[in-house]
């Protein structure tokens, strides 16, 4: 069964297009290089696979984005194939199965290195179970915010860490002054209904 996501071919498309950008970078000016030095910068090319899609060498040795590969590589954006050996399903059901196991292993994933499911340190079955149970919470949690969000939780992750506590020290004292928030750390805050950190956590005067 072929399916298309259009969000994944707007995603293909604009990946491809970077590409090529740098890989013109790369050729501009190649032309008035010698034939040796054209060669040896091809092969430089050519050991990176997103360039080697995209490049060719004309017969004169000249170095150029292969248009015909990029219109051909422009078919396939956002289409991708699913297999089954049971006829009986739908194309729906088909699709809702594979959704449902990439999302079962993105869990997986997400659990071994977002929150670091292992090592486990604990020998008592009773603690293992409960660090477990705390680790698929943290999963649950990640999910729920990346739903009520509407992005990754590498993304929201990204922009929350952009947010400082300074602590100025001064003779007359010292205060904790939290960073200005960001349009995208308000946004995310008032996504998930939670009040904006206090702009200072603490002000001591000097004792004389």
């Amino acid at each position: 069964m072929i399916c298309h996501n259009p969000d994944a071919a707007t995603r293909d498309a604009a990946v491809r297009e970077q590409i090529i950008a740098r890989l013109q970078h790369k050729i501009d000016g190649s032309d008035t290089l010698t034939a040796t030095k054209r060669a040896e910068l091809a092969g430089r090319l050519k050991t990176k696979p997103a360039f080697a899609r995209f490049l060719r060498t004309t017969p004169g040795g000249l170095l150029r984005i292969d248009r015909a590969k990029v219109r051909a590589e422009a078919n396939f954006d956002g289409k991708f194939l699913l297999r089954t050996s049971d006829e009986t399903l739908s194309a729906a059901d088909i699709a809702q199965g594979y959704k449902g196991l990439y999302e079962a292993e993105r869990g997986w994933r997400d659990l071994k290195s977002t929150l670091d499911l292992r090592p486990v340190y604990h020998h008592r079955e009773d603690r293992i179970r409960a660090h477990v149970q705390l680790q698929w919470l943290a999963l649950l949690l990640l999910r729920v915010a990346e739903s009520t969000v509407g992005d990754t939780w590498r993304n929201i992750r990204d922009e929350l860490e952009r947010l400082h506590l300074v602590t100025l020290a001064t003779t007359e004292g010292h205060v904790a002054q939290r960073s200005e928030l960001t349009p995208g750390q308000r946004s995310i805050l008032t996504a998930l209904d939670l009040p904006e950190p206090p702009r200072f956590f603490d002000f001591t005067p000097t004792t004389e």
